[in-house]
């Protein structure tokens, strides 16, 4: 029995190492071809000029000779990829920073303060988060119209900003902080203001992390707002530039993901403990 009992967990560990190395391949596949030479590359995908289709592609994962020539054509020799990367971090950072902001103080009112109305308040409120993105994308794109603000950040800044996930995700944490809490900082003549700053904060920072997290890699790969609300080619992501590079750039498109996606794995391995506590108490509490 005790061999049966250990067996079970080595073999889910086994599982999840499989799953996680399964995953990893595409990010090293990455990394190892935005360090071969653009001649080894071609090679590989057989896009010398040979017209031989029945040959198989070279899945190499050690290249040839390491080189950075990739890299110095896409931060030196492309500055359209920069403008197009300041212009991700524009429009992310701001989304990140301002839907993190109204969710706490909006999860803050609908989970700890009473009022009549609140909880249909809140499932009013949840169901546009239950719609498919495609269903709001059209009545954004008409009150981005009549507002003017096609072509401009707003009109993706405004949506993310006041969108309904993060005032969910954070309600789930608010709601299992006990009330005895908050009557205590008020008897202690507390305002809301002070203890949503001094006590609720504090209690919800696993919550907020993994929020960052999430918000951040949701609207750092954005493709579809910025592809309608903003015309000007200037003014667009990195995630739609990525997407146009074609076959005569190929190497630029391996150089371009790894800068593309450093970013998002920093921002991981900055919060990892925060976001991982912060995902595990969500799925306990919700």
């Amino acid at each position: 029995m005790r061999g049966k009992e250990a067996a079970g967990p080595l073999l889910r560990s086994a599982l999840l190492i499989a799953a996680a190395l399964v995953m990893l391949v595409p990010v090293l596949f990455t990394v190892v071809n935005s360090l071969m030479t653009e001649r080894e590359m071609m090679a590989n995908y057989n896009m010398l000029g040979r017209n031989d289709t029945s040959e198989f592609v070279n899945m190499k994962w050690i290249p040839d000779w390491v080189s950075f020539a990739q890299f110095h054509k896409v931060l030196i020799e492309t500055p359209v990829f920069l403008r197009m990367f300041w212009n991700s971090a524009a429009l992310t950072l701001p989304i990140v920073a301002g839907q993190t902001v109204v969710a706490a103080l909006a999860a803050f009112a609908l989970g700890k303060l009473r009022f009549p109305g609140r909880d249909k308040l809140f499932f009013i409120y949840l169901m546009t988060m239950l719609m498919p993105f495609q269903v709001t994308l059209v009545p954004n794109y008409m009150m981005a119209d009549k507002l003017e603000l096609l072509n401009t950040p707003s009109s993706i800044l405004l949506p993310g900003i006041f969108s309904a996930f993060g005032v969910f995700l954070l309600r789930q944490f608010m709601l299992h902080i006990h009330f005895a809490f908050i009557e205590a900082a008020k008897m202690d003549g507390a305002g809301y203001l002070r203890i949503f700053m001094l006590i609720v904060l504090p209690m919800v920072k696993p919550g907020i992390a993994a929020l960052i997290v999430l918000l951040f890699a949701d609207y750092w790969n954005m493709v579809e707002q910025p592809l309608i609300f903003l015309q000007d080619a200037g003014m667009q992501p990195l995630s739609l530039f990525l997407s146009r590079i074609h076959d005569e750039l190929l190497g630029v498109s391996f150089a371009a993901s790894v800068v593309y996606m450093a970013p998002m794995l920093l921002l991981f391995l900055v919060a990892e403990r925060h976001f991982i506590e912060g995902i595990q108490l969500s799925g306990v509490k919700g």
